[in-house]
């Protein structure tokens, strides 16, 4: 009798073939799963005897591990181990892409990759085999150091032997290989010729595989454009006093908190504000029972650019933080999906978004709704144009503001009156101090 441990960045779900766990195997939950796996081990399985958990050396089955709530399956992106690669535990065996998230599969312990049972580009559903192990103390680490130990033994040896080994440095074999090395080598530029096929006067096409987060997000924004009547409005905000209360602060602000101060924690402060003051904005329809929900909390999705497109992780609880908790939130949210380690928990949720393609440059542009949410806040570049103030023509840094809503659920007056509001706020920052 064994068990099986699938961990799923800082997830671990133990599985054992006994009665009392077949409803963590079934259960359709990660969150679940975890729940139980702390309760049975509270500790990671590096620490629990090791090797000893698996009573024979015969091959492991291991399965596709559960990877979240509504994911019921991946594609293999890619194997980092081969059929008779060592392996330790917790290291990576390979890597599944879901549409929202890649997973990675760990070994639950050390020992020998005995057979691959999907490829590359497979799909696999949760539950499925998917590799064999079988279980072993992995001497690959020791082998190198153990080679070391008998050289010293012989060194001895080998002084005394040292004239006879003057004789083969004649044999010139060994500037032989290096010469023979480097042409080898040389060659490799080869590829560099790939370039060609898009040469002047040539039409090339070429297909890849549609990365699954890209197919989800193609489906999504499609379903949104055909269920939710969609409507923007706009504004412009002048972000002078922003500007120079950021100028004012910033270093000060970074040095305490060690995080830059950005316009994204006001404009999160600001949607806080006016989403309390206008609540049907963070309301959302159910259209199977025909109701309204109406939320009390504001989780705050910030759309941030990953290498395999637009992800939205959540800030949770946004009205009881402060700037520099959501600054740093943010930051760790970007590097994260540069770095592809988001997880499926900090991407589910949210009752708001904010866009902001400003950092590309985006002058003015219409959001698209994230649904189920029933509106989206679109950031847009700051320029300085010429405005009235007071009756007089000055050059103001601006920017526009847009608010995509749900017409079905909110109507003109609230969303008009919402983008108002947030437009007051980030032109007057101390309003938020005054709340």
């Amino acid at each position: 009798m064994f068990r099986q441990v699938f961990r799923i960045g800082a997830r671990v779900a133990f599985c054992a073939p006994v009665p009392t766990s077949q409803a963590l195997l079934h259960s359709s939950s990660a969150r679940t799963a975890v729940c139980v796996s702390r309760a049975v081990f509270p500790s990671s399985f590096a620490g629990i005897g090791q090797p000893r958990s698996y009573a024979s050396s015969a091959p492991i089955v291991l399965k596709v591990p559960p990877m979240g709530d509504s994911i019921t399956e991946g594609t293999i992106q890619k194997w980092m181990k081969a059929p008779g690669d060592s392996v330790q535990a917790d290291e990576l065996v390979a890597q599944v892409e879901t549409d929202k998230v890649v997973v990675d599969i760990r070994a639950p312990t050390s020992g020998t990759i005995a057979g691959i049972l999907a490829n590359e580009g497979d799909t696999v559903l949760v539950g499925a085999d998917l590799y064999t192990i079988t279980p072993g103390a992995v001497a690959s680490s020791a082998k190198p150091a153990a080679a070391p130990k008998p050289t010293e033994a012989t060194s001895t040896k080998e002084k005394e032997v040292a004239p006879p080994k003057e004789a083969p440095k004649p044999a010139v074999a060994e500037p032989v290989r290096a010469t023979a090395v480097a042409p080898a080598s040389k060659p490799s530029p080869a590829p560099a010729a790939k370039p060609s096929l898009a040469s002047p006067g040539e039409r090339v096409e070429h297909r890849e595989r549609m990365p699954k987060i890209r197919v989800r997000i193609a489906k999504r924004l499609k379903e949104a454009q055909n269920t939710y009547a969609m409507l923007t409005t706009f504004q412009e905000v002048d972000m002078s006093a922003l500007m120079s209360l950021r100028a004012q602060f910033k270093d000060e602000f970074e040095k305490k908190h060690g995080v830059k101060l950005g316009f994204m924690s006001t404009f999160v402060k600001a949607s806080v504000t006016a989403l309390a003051e206008q609540p049907i904005i963070n309301a959302v329809i159910d259209a199977e029972k025909d109701e309204i929900i109406h939320r009390s909390y504001y989780d705050i999705s910030v759309a941030v650019a990953g290498p395999s497109g637009l992800v939205v992780p959540v800030l949770r609880d946004c009205g009881g933080k402060t700037f520099s908790q959501i600054e740093k939130e943010i930051a760790g949210f970007g590097k994260k999906a540069r770095d592809g380690t988001l997880t499926i928990d900090e991407m589910t949720g949210g009752t708001f978004t904010i866009s902001n393609g400003g950092v590309y440059g985006s002058l003015f542009g219409t959001p698209i709704l994230n649904p189920p949410q029933s509106a989206i806040l679109g950031m847009h570049a700051i320029n300085k144009r010429p405005v009235v103030v007071n009756d007089q023509v000055v050059i103001r840094p601006m920017m526009y503001l847009a608010l995509t809503y749900d017409h079905r659920i909110i109507d003109g007056k609230d969303a008009v009156t919402f983008l108002r509001r947030i437009k007051e706020i980030v032109e007057d920052p101390v309003r938020l101090l005054l709340d």
